[in-house]
């Protein structure tokens, strides 16, 4: 009789949890959302992240709250939500660094594939290949052709080794066969300051930063590194229409949870994201900066996320790239 007991009450114990989880998935949310953004603040991804998850926010009536940690080339913030507690309650917003880093280094703290799930594709960032004006080239053919006699001569600033415009670079300069003096950076303004001043031969730039100074005739396009042509510089042909379709890479910013995370609670998160993206003052926000977003279901996300990860996995492993 008591063996009988003890099973019926771990079977009654079993299915009181179960059912306070379904209630807990079911009252979702009832708390506050913390939304990791792994780069100092007032930066691209943290545009994003308040424009698209602020609308959720709105949305649900619940509360989102950016925290900004950066640090480590983002492994700090991102390493923190793949450790987090997979309830929904911690999300990251961030770029290709989430597949990439645990490949760039030994010790980043997660793994792509197994510790994340995206659950909302946030923006697609657009960036532009620039050189000096005085750069005897129109065109990246013609580029390629200088950059061909004078091997390693040329300077590439380089804005952070695995970052999205690092990996659009490497992906030419694969493609064309080229080499180029890498020359880092903290960051795209300083390095594009060095190009203007003719200190740098070539960049790969955010279309937003770029435009300014090519509009001041400070820097010249050779090609945008887009699918189609963008609205702004209706002229400049995308990389692939010049020459080099094998370069094409559009990076773009995702929004994640713990991979644990109830499949309810991130359908749930899911459908939240693609209706903020609709909103027409998140539109708006995004149209300013030129980071486009493109509402997706959960499937494709996952193809997509797999997909880079082999993608940009090569790309590293092709370029001999790696961080301690």
């Amino acid at each position: 009789m008591s063996r009988i007991k003890t099973v019926l009450g771990f079977a009654l114990g079993a299915i009181m949890l179960l059912a306070g989880a379904a209630q807990a998935q079911g009252n979702y949310p009832n708390r506050p959302i913390r939304i990791v953004v792994p780069y100092p603040a007032g930066g691209i991804v943290d545009i994003v992240a308040r424009a698209v998850t602020e609308q959720v926010g709105r949305d649900w009536k619940q509360t989102v709250v950016i925290e900004a940690r950066p640090g480590g080339n983002s492994n700090i913030g991102t390493a923190s939500v793949a450790r987090s507690e997979p309830d929904g309650y911690t999300w990251l917003v961030t770029g290709p660094a989430a597949l990439v880093n645990p490949t760039l280094y030994k010790d980043a703290g997660w793994d792509a594939l197994k510790d994340l799930k995206c659950v909302g594709l946030a923006v697609w960032n657009q960036s532009v290949a620039l050189v000096h004006p005085s750069m005897p080239a129109g065109t990246i053919k013609e580029f390629v052709e200088i950059a061909r006699k004078k091997p390693g001569e040329l300077n590439f600033g380089n804005p952070g080794t695995g970052s999205s415009i690092d990996l659009s670079a490497q992906k030419l300069f694969q493609a064309a066969n080229i080499k180029l003096t890498n020359v880092g950076y903290k960051g795209q303004p300083q390095a594009l300051i060095d190009l203007m001043t003719n200190l740098m031969h070539f960049e790969i730039v955010s279309l937003e930063l770029a435009l300014p100074h090519i509009k001041a005739g400070s820097v010249k396009p050779l090609a945008v590194m887009t699918d189609k042509r963008v609205a702004d510089l209706p002229d400049v042909p995308t990389i692939a229409e010049a020459g080099f379709p094998e370069a094409t890479y559009v990076p773009w910013y995702g929004i994640y949870v713990q991979a644990g995370t109830p499949d309810a609670i991130v359908a749930k998160i899911n459908d939240g994201i693609n209706k903020a993206l609709q909103n027409p003052d998140v539109q708006r926000q995004l149209a300013v900066a030129n980071i486009p977003g493109k509402p997706m279901p959960l499937a494709d996300l996952a193809a997509l996320m797999k997909a880079d990860h082999e993608k940009l996995t090569k790309v590293i492993a092709t370029a001999g790239m790696a961080l301690q």
